[in-house]
């Protein structure tokens, strides 16, 4: 009891869980700091390597449910996520975190150095793996998505998707853990650990700067995007007369962009609202300034079929029958009415081929995969964000792009308009919180770019799998051996 009142002791527990809070706090959310993030478990690592199990599994857990709580006010402020579906999900990444902290902690104070520095980044890659698989939010728990403004390291995102960042991310802070540890008694071991960690993320970097020095090739289009969040847009138009008003209005923007160009226009999810009875009225609508124009358009609509409702993109191509695309991910409590989509829409053009897809479709691997095994080489995606997130949900398209090789145009209400290439980089970008009509126009390349990801999926998700099965059992096999020469100097309180 003496040694754990320490008031030293205390207080170095107390500095580690503040600043990895706060390091996870700022290196993550709505507006992340990437640089952050990789440092954001090092302090709670450092305790690990001297402290107790206890202790460490105190200073784990509460340092990182603490950093998460920067997500409170947007997921159950906004998304109306419930106070105990909340805690209990960020809770239970807490103790993964801190389950992770202490097979950590196992293998370095028993002397399996390289089982320890793989046991953090494949626990955690392997964790956002599997909550991919089951949750109604796909990807979008990764960590990886605070790096989509590290260019560079984006460009991991084509050879592993998500989980090789999200890999790397949590080895750098481990490797600088051990690295210290072993520094006074064993510093070539220690340089050797660090000096790896460090080749490695060098290799990588290297990778990502010749991919976005690399040229993008083939053809560029002019490409328009339109939004309205004026109070009376903002929300799904009735069916009828409203949804006519708001089409033709959306349909005066077009016509401007088409004169500026414009060869593809989109338009954001759910502006208006159509029944089996009234297609025909809004569809004459659309299809009449795509005739006109020569453009093609794609708009999200509410679409309250014969047998089921939708959130659907209709696809006008001039002088051509209506396409539809039915969403495939569904945000919940909002969404459930709709019955989701089994189906890719898929374009061909002159430029090559282009394919549709709405909003949270983009959080899931696919169908942006199916997409990039087509060869898609531009990306058509209505949405609609909630404004404080238009960097947090609106950017995650951004990783799908580089994944798959393919360039994209996305255009939310309540966020912004956007272009990119298939490298990640936003070519174009303005917000659409101006009134009456926000519209964006720009070039963007339409070639698609083959990757490794699209072809192999999420192979890298089952090395870190595997990586962490050999760890435990690292852990099983050490459970009797002695602490090694350096743990036994330090606090085994």
């Amino acid at each position: 009891m003496a040694s754990w009142l320490d008031p030293k002791r205390v207080s170095t527990c107390v500095a580690a869980v503040a600043l990895s809070a706060v390091l996870l706090w700022f290196g993550t959310g709505m507006e992340p700091m990437w640089p952050l993030l990789w440092l954001a478990p090092l302090p709670v690592l450092l305790i690990a390597t001297r402290a107790s199990a206890f202790r460490t599994a105190i200073v784990a857990f509460v340092a990182w449910f603490a950093g998460t709580l920067n997500m409170w006010s947007y997921l159950h402020g906004l998304i109306e996520v419930p106070a105990a579906d909340y805690l209990i999900n960020f809770s239970t990444m807490a103790l993964v975190f801190t389950a992770t902290v202490l097979l950590f902690r196992a293998l370095l104070r028993r002397g399996a150095y390289i089982s320890a520095l793989l046991s953090v980044p494949a626990a955690w890659a392997s964790f956002e793996y599997i909550v991919n698989l089951a949750s109604s939010s796909g990807t979008a728990i990764s960590l990886a998505y605070s790096q989509l403004r590290f260019l560079p390291f984006l460009q991991l995102a084509s050879l592993t998707g998500p989980w090789g960042m999200s890999f790397l991310v949590f080895s750098f802070p481990a490797a600088l853990a051990i690295g210290a540890y072993l520094y006074r008694d064993a510093p070539r071991r220690a340089a050797w650990i660090v000096g790896a960690e460090i080749a490695v993320l060098a290799a990588v970097l290297v990778f990502g700067t010749v991919r976005l020095m690399s040229p993008v090739g083939g053809p560029t289009l002019k490409v328009g995007l339109v939004a309205s969040d004026a109070p009376d847009n903002d929300n799904v138009a009735a069916k009828g007369a409203p949804t006519d008003r708001l089409l033709q209005a959306y349909a005066d923007e077009v016509a401007k962009l088409a004169a500026q160009g414009a060869k593809v226009v989109v338009i954001p999810e759910k502006v208006g609202t159509v029944t089996h009875d009234d297609a025909a009225s809004a569809d004459a609508i659309l299809q009449a300034i795509a005739d006109q124009s020569g453009v093609t358009l794609v708009a999200g609509v509410d679409h309250e079929a014969t047998k089921a409702d939708y959130n659907a993109a209709r696809v006008y191509t001039p002088h051509a029958a209506t396409l539809e695309y039915h969403k495939e991910h569904m945000l919940p409590p909002f969404e459930l009415k709709f019955t989701p989509g089994t189906s890719m829409t898929l374009l061909s053009h002159a430029t090559g081929t282009w394919g549709v897809a709405i909003c949270k479709d983009m959080d899931f691997a696919n169908p942006s995969r199916r997409y990039g095994k087509a060869g898609t080489g531009l990306m058509l995606v209505p949405a609609w964000d909630f404004n404080v997130d238009w960097i947090f949900h609106g950017h995650i398209a951004l990783m799908r792009g580089v994944e798959n090789g393919f360039n994209l145009v996305r255009a939310a209400k309540n966020g912004s308009l956007y272009v990119s290439d298939n490298r990640g980089r936003i070519l174009a970008e303005v917000r659409t919180n101006t009134a009456p009509f926000a519209t964006l126009i720009a070039d963007v390349p339409t070639a698609h770019a083959a990757t490794l990801y699209q072809q192999l999926g999420d192979w890298f998700a089952w090395v870190a799998l595997a990586l962490l099965l050999w760890a435990i059992a690292q852990r099983l096999r050490l459970r009797k051996a002695p602490l090694d020469t350096a743990t036994r100097t330090g606090d085994a309180t």
